[in-house]
């Protein structure tokens, strides 16, 4: 007997290092797991592969197969490790396997397809579409930054928030399979991770707001636990949430997941030089999503590794858990 099928199916939508973090703590409590990943980065090494190449950014996706992968450490360690000279500096090992696999294979998706036979994954990974999109912004002051990697630079150095996201080409296409893991899902959840540059971009893809919305799976957006210097500058929870739904739907949210717990301060400064801020639920937040009809779920939710501020992967996945049970349902 197949005892997968009595387990939540969780789809998870993001990228960067958030989802792949969250991706670690799910696994541990389902095998049922579909992540759906932004490939719009243009930055780093996989900006590099993506000019060289012609393929598609590999670096969000490396991050969430090896969260998910069942594979020794040492296999893990090499994949993890970036060259520090010579003309591979910077550029992970990761990226240039599923560069070479997407050269052997011909394309992207059936590369990530036997990369997560060869790493021996726990659920699926899909990137958000297979187009070679770039992510694009309209500031406040109605400037257009285009590429991903310079956005929150140049709105920073306009001193201008981000007044909505964009992508070009505009018209792009999800994967059948994310859709249909979409469909099936009995949750569906959005964050943690970059607010405009790795989340909503998944949600700017062609009638997949739609098809979300549409799903009979709860909706949950799990919030950041501290800002992002020129995305999100002085944003509490509402304007995390309100980022969201702007680039999607009022009506999109069933749940939000948001901290209670304070940051120590010697982890705290750290952050503070580098423009970031502890994301704040105001007193009001509570009463306006509720108006909203969207449930807020206010949990201690921080782990401090190696002095990095990041959410507690396992106490969030057990929420998450929580939520598939009907749990919060009548609170």
């Amino acid at each position: 007997m197949n005892t997968n099928n009595n387990q939540p199916k969780i789809v998870a939508i993001g990228g960067g290092t958030g989802l792949s973090i969250l991706l670690r703590g799910l696994k541990e409590f389902t095998p049922n797991i579909t992540a759906i990943v932004t490939v719009a980065d243009d930055g780093g090494g996989s900006g590099v592969l993506r000019e060289d190449l012609g393929m598609l950014a590999p670096g969000d996706i490396r991050a969430c197969l090896l969260a998910l992968a069942n594979t020794e450490p040492t296999m893990e360690k090499v994949l993890q490790y970036r060259f520090t000279e010579g003309q591979l500096k910077g550029q992970s090992f990761g990226n240039l396997f599923l560069a070479a696999m997407n050269e052997i294979y011909g394309s992207f998706e059936l590369a990530i397809k036997e990369a997560s036979n060869v790493l021996s994954i726990t659920g699926k990974v899909f990137p958000m579409t297979l187009e070679d999109v770039r992510l694009h912004c309209e500031l406040e002051n109605g400037d257009i930054v285009k590429g991903e990697s310079i956005i929150p630079t140049e709105a920073l150095k306009k001193g201008c928030k981000i007044k909505k996201m964009f992508m070009d080409p505009s018209i792009t296409y999800p994967l059948d399979d994310a859709i249909d893991a979409i469909k099936e899902a009995d949750l569906i959840v959005m964050g943690p991770g970059s607010l405009y540059t790795s989340i909503v971009p998944n949600l700017l893809v062609n009638d997949i707001v739609g098809t979300i919305y549409k799903a009979k799976a709860p909706k949950v957006y799990i919030c950041n636990v501290m800002t992002q210097p020129g995305e999100t500058d002085g944003f509490g929870v509402l304007e995390h949430v309100q980022g969201i739904l702007n680039h999607s739907r009022e009506d999109f949210l069933d749940y939000v997941i948001a901290n209670t717990e304070e940051i120590p301060e010697e982890t705290l400064n750290k952050y503070i030089t580098d423009g970031a801020r502890p994301v704040v639920l105001k007193a009001e937040d509570e009463n306006i999503l509720a108006s909203k009809n969207i449930k807020l779920i206010k949990e201690r939710l921080i782990e401090i590794k190696s002095n990095y501020i990041r959410h507690d992967n396992l106490l969030v996945s057990k929420l998450l858990i929580d939520i598939c049970k009907g749990k919060f349902e009548n609170n």
